[in-house]
């Protein structure tokens, strides 16, 4: 049968369409299956699992739980970058909140000479009214400015031990910053001396509760030496220092270069201090030194802008005029020269007016000589009484009259020198104080020649000969350095210290070795200690180094916990870059993950003078001045310590 002419045309145009309706279909679901497979990765890149993504023609639609509103807003965000906006039909439901979070309770309290200032936010239940009363009744009634706001949450545990810490702390220092949350307590002030700063540290160490974290971070300025002093003596056993004073490294390393051109006869120190009167003091000192030189014996006295140079007897008067001329045209302007030629004695030793003072090592004290008066001998009595003890006394002198007019100055001021001694004695004469004995204290002679020259005055002479003696070892004998760092190292050769995964808190478990740690260091005395914190090479150098620092110093957080004296301690962090073992295994890497208890070794000075070695065992700040000498056999001093959670935990891992 043969189809009509007239049938073929719409028959052919029948099936072109179905064609085209089945290839739509395909592409459209084509289409679709693209769509939905795209979103689906970009979702899943970016962290949000939770999403559910259907593909229906050109619409995308959403559905799922958001943990929040930020999160679904970031997943719809996301999408857009891949289909467009117009397309996205959202359906996502948000988790229902749980309620408001509490606030982080924190305060800062700023403590200085005019006045308190406390900020932050504390809870309602804390008594704010309490807080205010407790900061006005403090020391002088300081003027406090409350920028404080609460809140009404319940107290946070620790917050009531803390504060209270706080405010103790806060009456001890005239000038800090104390940060107060609840639990931890960081204090940062400023000391008026290193003793002042060690003996800050012990007080409130002992005052903290075991259950508050203490951060102590305490400044000891330079001392200010008033006044500024300097004592050189030069006889025929050579030059010497009665007291050295410098202003920088820099003018303490020009003095004593131009002590060793004058004969100096021993190892000698500066003490640099604030007060110097000039910027000009290491060029005076040094044309003062270079003028004595040249007189060949004598002294040479600074203090602040007075110069006394004081020739010995016999000096030719010609050679005295022209080194003291030349002198005064080369000492920097503030400087005034007070020039003394010692005439030769013509009278009779019994003519000259003297009086004395012996100490003996019982501490009592004999007067004899002479004086102006019964009522200067009251005086004088009294004032040894005051100094020496009221039973220590034993007074012999005889009134004359005519003594020089300085004289009650001058026995004063011997006496105060002698009180500065354990055994000694001290004569007085019209033209010089001579003070000879010994002292428990290494600069006995710089802090006795400053009084004198301050109480004396210009142009008067005086004579030291003080020897030093290490003060006697207590009944209760401490145990040797080397031997507490050993102890230390055989502790942690049987126990480990532990640290909290993800973090610097030493772990509960670890409590007993720290206790038994405490105890040993107890026994040793302030020893200089260094705690050492050291990580594997996992994880970015930087890191790591914050790491162990970290951990160094969480240690030594709770030996101040236990009331532990830790003035002497210092905690630092070594990083990666002291392994004891191979960092290619696992059991090497748990071995160099370790905290060690190093003795800080200060050099002895070299020959220029200077210091080898730095202070308090800090280095010029690299890595290897401070690097530890680590034994071998100490390889399991410190056992293996839990890694710690990096800041990105998809890209590092901690060391």
């Amino acid at each position: 049968m043969r189809l009509s002419s007239f049938m073929i045309p719409p028959l052919t145009f029948a099936a072109a369409a179905g064609l085209s309706l089945v290839v739509a279909g395909f592409a459209a679901t084509a289409l679709e299956d693209n769509t939905e497979i795209a979103v689906r990765r970009t979702l899943d890149s970016a962290g949000f699992t939770w999403a559910e993504v259907v593909a229906d023609g050109l619409r995308v639609e959403l559905s799922g739980e958001a943990p929040d509103e930020a999160k679904r807003f970031a997943a719809i965000s996301r999408i857009g970058a891949v289909v467009d906006a117009s397309r996205i039909i959202d359906q996502m439901e948000i988790t229902p909140s749980e309620g408001i979070a509490p606030p982080r309770f924190s305060t800062e309290i700023l403590r200085n000479d005019a006045g308190i200032s406390i900020i932050g936010l504390v809870p309602t239940a804390s008594d704010h009214a309490a807080l205010m009363g407790k900061l006005a009744a403090i020391k002088r009634n300081p003027q406090v400015t409350d920028f404080v706001e609460t809140a009404d949450y319940p107290l946070p545990r620790g917050w009531t031990d803390a504060m209270s810490y706080a405010l103790k702390a806060l009456a001890l220092l005239p000038r800090t910053k104390i940060s107060v949350e609840a639990g931890a307590v960081s204090i940062t002030a400023i000391s008026d001396s290193p003793e002042a700063k060690e003996k800050l540290e012990n007080d409130l160490t002992r005052m903290a509760p075991p259950s508050v974290h203490v951060t102590l971070d305490i400044a000891a300025p330079r001392p200010v030496i008033s006044p500024f002093t300097l004592r050189y003596v030069l006889d025929e056993g050579g030059g010497r220092f009665d007291a050295c004073s410098a202003e920088s490294d820099e003018s303490r390393d020009r003095i004593l270069n131009a002590a060793r051109l004058a004969a100096l006869q021993s190892d000698s120190e500066c003490t640099i201090g604030l007060g110097v009167p000039s910027a000009n003091w290491s060029r005076a000192v040094e044309v003062g030194l270079a003028a004595l030189t040249e007189l060949g014996s004598g002294s040479i006295t600074y203090s602040n802008g007075d110069v006394t140079l004081v020739a010995a007897e016999g000096t030719a008067a010609p050679m005295f005029d022209r080194i003291v001329g030349e002198l005064e045209n080369a000492l920097p302007q503030v400087f005034v020269l007070h020039a003394v030629l010692p005439e030769p004695e013509t009278e009779a030793s019994d003519s000259t007016p003297e009086f004395s003072a012996t100490l003996s090592p019982e501490g009592q004290v004999q007067l004899r000589g002479r004086l102006s008066d019964d009522a200067q001998r009251r005086t004088v009595d009294s004032y040894a009484r005051a100094r020496f003890g009221s039973d220590a006394v034993y007074v012999a002198t005889r009134n004359v009259p005519d003594l020089p007019g300085a004289w009650p100055i001058r026995v004063l001021a011997a006496l105060d020198a002698l009180a500065q001694l354990e055994r000694g004695a001290v004569t007085v004469t019209p033209d010089l104080v001579s003070l000879r004995g010994m002292s428990h204290q290494e600069n006995a002679s710089a802090e006795v020649a400053r009084m004198l020259s301050d109480k004396l005055g210009e142009a008067e002479d005086y004579e030291l000969d003080l020897t030093y003696e290490a003060p006697p070892e207590p009944e209760d004998q401490l145990m040797a350095a080397a031997l507490c760092e050993a102890e230390l190292a055989a502790i942690q050769r049987a126990e480990k210290i532990a640290f909290e995964p993800g973090s610097a808190t030493v772990a509960a478990d670890s409590a007993r070795v720290i206790d038994k740690i405490a105890r040993l260091l107890d026994q040793c005395g302030e020893i200089p200690l260094e705690i050492q914190g050291h990580t594997d090479s996992q994880g970015r150098e930087e890191m790591n180094l914050n790491l162990s620092q970290a951990r160094a110093q969480s240690v030594l957080n709770a030996l101040r916990a236990r009331r532990l004296l830790t003035g002497s301690f210092v905690a630092k962090g070594y990083g990666e870059v002291t392994p004891i073992a191979s960092n290619d295994t696992e059991e090497g890497r748990e071995a160099n993950r370790r905290i060690e208890f190093r003795l800080i070794e200060t050099e002895p000075p070299s020959e220029d003078g200077t210091e080898g070695g730095s202070d308090e065992g800090s280095g010029d700040g690299t890595d290897a001045d401070r690097a530890p000498q680590t034994d071998p056999t100490d390889a399991e001093a410190t056992p293996p310590q839990p890694n710690e959670t990096a800041t990105d935990p998809l890209q590092e891992t901690e060391g």
